[in-house]
């Protein structure tokens, strides 16, 4: 083992690029371990907001550990990269075609990964260590070391087959839950994917830092499948679930009573059905997949395009409800017909819309419907400009709503009373 690169691995300053969901609680949780942070993102105002010791995200517990770390010194905001002892890059990877259809696969994009890159290589040193946590296709690890090394043709990557070079770099993808990630950052293992032996191991000393859980070691590549396996497991494991759910409703079972019973068995456990599935991970990773073995990913693809479907589904059954409303109040036109959109986010007591399957459905609703529809979405506060949507109280959901659907089942529901509500479609069983 080169006894100067181990010692160079006693991280002084810690970069991270990318301050959302993942980003600011990693960097705030190098910051609680007294380490000097730099956080970096291209949006003024989260940095503004972190300087100030606040956070811009919902996130249980963050808040405290945010303010502590920057109050103290630790932990600071810029949008530009500064000379650092290690960068993880935490950026997101959309698709270049974002209209998911059916008969499309998507295709990523790395952008974000590329112009973090191009951010960071001037402010590159020999010894530097930068680990790429942004979930990713696999290769991307590999892909993002080429464009640092176009940059910086003056230091040495480990693609040059160099036991020690310059540059050590690998990949650790984020494992955590929303709603559970300060806990999580500390007590789950991490896959450490290092492009060398020499990289994982400077990774799983940076990531000791503050994490209990086991770090295990792979190489890149395995790492980025890693965490794409999780989730498109569990994709396919819903849309199970989902595919029930619709059968169920055609052959008039309680689908919610059926799970009930099949779980009953030792060596089952289905999961429960919703409107869809959504999130930065589930509802993406499974198509980095597909899109890089399109032939080989059958039962994947099959899964995704199941989970898709849903949520034209769900609005199929509220078109078919306003017409019955209609039909039991002849006097009332449909412009004249409320509808409760009851949750937005894209999982229980959070704030996060992205990829919301039911943020997607209320908007289509409110696109489609000429009367009223209101979102009821407890954890945020305002939704964007461009949206049809009209953001509501609880009481008013429940005292103006001619039709109610239960998209999101938060903390909050459950203790409002919809049984009184006529016409109600429950897409997450809180009512059966």
């Amino acid at each position: 083992m080169n006894n100067e690169l181990v010692n160079k691995s006693l991280f002084e300053t810690i970069s991270v690029v990318g301050l959302g969901y993942i980003g600011l609680p990693t960097a705030a949780m190098f910051a609680s371990r007294k380490k000097k942070v730099v956080g970096v993102d291209v949006n003024q105002q989260a940095v503004d907001t972190i300087n100030r010791g606040e956070i811009h995200i919902v996130e249980p517990d963050l808040d405290d550990l945010v303010h502590s770390a920057v109050t103290n010194g630790f932990l600071s905001a810029t949008t530009t990269p500064q000379a650092s002892d290690a960068f993880l890059i935490a950026v997101p990877t959309p698709f270049k075609d974002s209209n998911n259809n059916q008969k499309e696969i998507p295709v990523p994009d790395l952008k974000y990964i590329k112009e973090a890159a191009t951010a960071i290589a001037p402010v590159l040193k020999k010894g530097d260590l930068v680990i790429l946590e942004s979930t990713s296709p696999v290769g991307a690890t590999e892909q993002m070391a080429e464009w640092l090394k176009e940059i910086r043709k003056d230091l040495s990557f480990p693609q040059d087959n160099n036991d020690s070079p310059d540059i050590n770099i690998a990949h650790c993808p984020e494992r955590v839950l929303p709603g559970h990630v300060v806990r999580e950052l500390v007590e789950n293992d991490r896959v450490i994917g290092g492009m060398t032996e020499m990289c994982s191991l400077r990774a799983v000393d940076l990531y000791k830092t503050f994490v209990e859980g086991e770090c295990v070691v792979t190489n890149a590549r395995t790492a980025e499948m890693a965490k794409l396996t999780e989730n498109s497991c569990r994709d396919v494991q819903i849309a199970f679930a989902n595919e029930l759910s619709v059968i169920c409703d055609k052959l008039d079972i309680n689908v919610w009573e059926l799970i009930s019973l099949a779980n009953r068995h030792p060596r089952i456990n289905i999961l429960q059905p919703g409107p869809g599935v959504g999130g930065h991970c589930i509802a993406v990773d499974p198509w980095f997949i597909v899109s890089k073995t399109p032939n080989e990913a059958q039962l994947i693809h099959t899964a995704r395009k199941v989970n898709d479907s849903k949520p034209n589904w769900v609005v199929d059954k509220v078109k078919q409800k306003i017409a019955e409303f209609l039909i039991a109040n002849p006097n009332k036109r449909a412009s004249e017909v409320t509808i409760g959109c009851f949750g937005l986010a894209f999982k229980p007591d959070i704030d996060d819309l992205r990829e919301s399957p039911a943020l997607n459905i209320a908007e289509e609703i409110a696109n489609f419907h000429p009367g009223r529809v209101i979102g009821i979405e407890p954890n945020i506060k305002k939704l964007s400009t461009s949206s049809p949507l009209e953001l509501a109280s609880i009481d008013t959901g429940i005292t103006k709503s001619d039709i109610a659907l239960i998209l999101v089942n938060h903390k909050e529901f459950y203790t409002v009373n919809f049984q009184s509500l006529e016409f109600l479609i429950d897409t997450k069983g809180m009512v059966n």
